[in-house]
């Protein structure tokens, strides 16, 4: 009988893996010869018990084949269980084969995102570039189409057409703070003061410089300053090259820029193109030009937020005599530029002449726009803010209710028992809280008698 050799139990826990299914390989080789001898001895049993003639050996024999057939199971047993760590082996080998091939993919996978990261990051670069590309592809091609509009403008417009924008201007009166804006927030930015002055036409703008101060107004009002000015700039180049320097549309850029500087606040080189436009319009327009007017105007409105009142004063008055001898005295222009002096005055304490003017630009909006005109009411709260910093309260309280009964009629049509001013409601709150009060006092002083 072939004898089967195990490995010693202490190295069974030092074996790897391919050593465990070596000798496994090897045990199963030995089981499988030992089942052998053992079914050749079992057969030869077999043939010698049906040789045999006596009971005793034969029932001797029977019980050996029986033992045999016991050992021989437990070999089957033996090599079913090492079939079964082969078939583990196997499945754990494909487990690790297929491990393998997914880390080989995981690392290809980080190698395809990696590049994909790059190629984003490039072409995020490229689109950046382009974007830049783009934006100064746009600032260049409306800066030719300004161009060629300055050119169309100088062989086709028409004498008529100057003179409209010659025509085209107002007044900046809502850059002077008034009473309830000084002790709030200051001067009144709620968008840009640029935009502010083209929307109210501080300066006339010719009709070949419209479509420039369009685009300037526009920049200005997004805060693009970094646009604006360079725009500005370019276009007085063009313009001193082709008109000269004392050109009226070259003070007219000149009055432009210095408004985008103002916006920056900026005033002393503002304060420095207001000055130069100020000349070239004297020397070329006449000293009593509208234009000349609109200018003093800006430079007094400049001043006024440098705190230069003094100064400021004699430019407003100024402008106020050019627009009466041009306009005439009633004009609404007239009155805003009555605004503008009444503010200057008030912030150098001087009430008396703060008054007159308030008083007479009021009656000029009131009698050449109507009493419901925004205008009106404007200049009656700045009027009794002046009351009140000189203590005349009954003044100041007879306009503010004259405003407050104005706006009631304008929303709710009339004044009667159903719809009364806010400050009629008022006073009968007052009136019925004294009469409360007094009662009260009344019926203590009862009680204390009695």
């Amino acid at each position: 009988m072939s004898m089967m050799v195990y490995p010693r139990d202490e190295k069974l826990e030092k074996l790897n893996q391919e050593e465990i299914i070596s000798n496994t390989k090897l045990v199963i080789q030995g089981l499988e010869a030992l089942k052998n001898e053992h079914n050749t001895i079992l057969y030869s049993l077999l043939e010698t018990i049906k040789c045999l003639k006596k009971d005793e050996e034969a029932n001797l024999v029977h019980e050996k084949s029986s033992l045999l057939r016991k050992s021989v199971e437990m070999i089957e047993l033996g090599l079913g269980e090492a079939q079964v760590m082969m078939a583990l082996s196997n499945h754990l080998n494909a487990m690790e084969s297929e491990k393998q091939k997914l880390r080989a993919q995981v690392r290809r996978l980080c190698q395809e995102n990696q590049w994909l990261r790059d190629e984003l990051a490039n072409t995020q670069q490229k689109l950046q570039y382009s974007e830049q590309t783009v934006a100064q592809l746009e600032e260049e091609k409306k800066h030719l189409e300004f161009m060629n509009q300055l050119k169309k403008y100088d062989e086709d417009v028409s004498p008529t057409e100057e003179k409209e924008g010659d025509s085209n201007k107002e007044t900046l009166d809502d850059l002077f703070p008034n009473e309830e804006e000084e002790h709030g927030q200051g001067m009144p930015h709620q968008h840009s003061s640029a935009a502010a002055a083209a929307q109210q036409g501080g300066y006339e703008i010719p009709a070949r410089l419209r479509t420039l101060h369009n685009l300037v107004i526009q920049y200005a009002s997004q805060g693009r300053y970094e646009v604006a000015v360079p725009l500005c700039k370019q276009a007085l180049e063009d313009l001193e090259k082709t008109s000269g320097h004392d050109h009226p549309d070259v003070a007219t850029m000149l009055n432009i820029l210095a408004l985008v500087y103002r916006d920056q606040n900026k005033y002393k080189e503002a304060a420095h193109l207001l000055n130069d436009a100020l000349s070239i319009r004297e020397k070329t327009l006449g000293k009593d030009h509208p234009a000349v007017a609109a200018t003093l105007n800006n430079l007094a409105v400049l001043y006024g937020k440098r705190g230069k009142y003094k100064e400021a004063e004699p430019l407003c008055k100024r402008a106020l005599e050019i627009r009466e001898k041009v306009l005439g005295k009633n004009h609404p222009d007239v009155a805003k530029q009555l605004n503008n002096l009444a503010l200057l005055c008030q912030n150098q304490g001087k009430y008396e002449e703060v008054e007159y003017y308030y008083c007479r630009a009021l009656e000029i909006y009131e009698s050449q726009l109507g009493p419901d005109d925004p205008n009106v009411a404007k200049t009656k709260n700045n009027l009794a803010s002046c009351y009140l910093k000189q203590a005349k309260y009954k003044d100041a309280e007879i306009l503010y209710k004259e405003i407050l009964t104005r706006a009631h009629v304008k929303e709710f049509g009339s004044v009667d028992d159903n719809h009364k001013p806010i400050w009629m409601h008022a006073e009968e709150r007052e009136e019925m809280s004294k009469l409360s009060s007094l009662s009260a006092g009344d019926g203590k002083v009862w009680n204390s008698t009695s």
